[in-house]
């Protein structure tokens, strides 16, 4: 039986390309794909995957986010995070988001598919460009001063709400999309431009963009 995937990604040429590549291996089928987060997860609920890979900036819903939420929801599917990123925070990050894989955009399609086959056997796997000793240390090092991400100063409900603020959403449209009441939304918005230090939409948004939680 093929390994069944979805693929997230907010840029099509991406999205096509990866598609094209994996379909070449007849172990790997593609079964569904999307161009962001709220459309990745409503696609993992309808089509239930083995692996779901997920860029890490996408709108709507973050790639870290929308695995999170696959993993409370679908447990038996494994996630791949997609990212241009390699710096320790983002692996951190997407590794206690609940994903099993990390592959950087700059790997090639080859390695890719050989962390869909590692991840859909229950093995951990991060492209070669990441060493995993750093990885590790960053991790027994996570809850100390100075290791720590700024964004665990944040709920896991403000990490879902902050993305979709600095994508310019009113707390009505967030309010719809996250099923709350605007006047909550407009509670959090306040709580994380607190305890982010940012004192305007700009600070947050490049606060956002360069942690990877929304395309730039």
């Amino acid at each position: 039986m093929a390994i069944r995937i979805i693929l997230a990604d907010d840029h099509q040429m991406v999205r096509e390309g990866l598609r094209s590549i994996l379909e070449k291996n007849r172990d790997i089928a593609v079964v569904g794909v999307a161009d962001n987060g709220l459309a990745a997860l409503e696609l993992a609920r309808e089509s239930r995957p083995d692996v779901a890979v997920l860029d890490i900036a996408m709108p709507e819903l973050n790639g870290i986010e929308c695995c999170r939420r696959i993993r409370e929801e679908l447990p038996a599917v494994r996630v791949i995070i997609l990212s241009m990123h390699d710096a320790p925070e983002y692996v951190y990050r997407a590794l206690s988001g609940g994903a099993l894989g990390y592959v950087v955009k700059a790997a090639t399609g080859t390695e890719l598919a050989e962390a869909i086959r590692a991840v859909h056997a229950g093995r951990r796997f991060l492209s070669r460009k990441i060493h995993e000793t750093v990885v590790d240390d960053y991790i027994r090092r996570g809850g100390r001063p100075g290791s720590a991400s700024p964004l665990d100063v944040l709920s896991a409900r403000e990490k879902e709400v902050l993305p979709l603020v600095v994508q310019g959403k009113t707390s009505r449209e967030i309010a719809v999309l996250i099923h709350i009441s605007p006047s909550t939304v407009a509670t959090y918005r306040s709580r994380i431009m607190r305890k982010l230090g940012c004192s305007n939409m700009a600070s947050l948004v490049k606060f956002a963009v360069e942690r990877g939680l929304t395309p730039p």
